[in-house]
């Protein structure tokens, strides 16, 4: 079980450094083809799923007593943020969603879902 904690802790900095990429994009930096215009809402859920995702890796890479909780907590709260831009892609008037975005989203959604089942899973056993 300490391999899978530590894992998810890994993967944990992973997404955070993802979600941090995300953020800045969203706020209007990027190079050339990724530049888009700036969308502040998107920009605030995607700096507190990176939060949320840096509490998560610390918690698991310094075995804390709330660590498989913290896991399960900062995934299923990263998991709602991609979900909620999933949502406004499809459901906002005037926003595009090109392959880039879908692709984003989609996987994310994907490892995030998978994280969590995964500590889900250990958090069971653990008992």
């Amino acid at each position: 079980m300490d391999t899978i904690r530590r894992a998810l802790g890994r993967l944990s900095l992973l997404y955070a450094l993802i979600f941090l990429v995300a953020a800045l994009l969203h706020a209007g930096a990027g190079p050339g083809p990724l530049r888009r215009p700036p969308v502040p809402p998107a920009v605030v859920t995607e700096a507190l799923c990176c939060a949320a995702m840096l509490v998560g890796a610390y918690g698991a890479l310094r075995p804390r007593p709330w660590a498989w909780d913290g896991l399960i907590y900062t995934h299923a709260a990263a998991l709602g943020g991609v979900l909620l831009g999933v949502l406004a892609t499809a459901l906002v008037p005037g926003v595009q969603a090109g392959t880039l975005l879908v692709a984003y989203h989609g996987t994310v959604a994907a490892l995030l879902a998978a994280g969590l089942g995964a500590a889900f899973y250990v958090s069971r056993v653990r008992r």
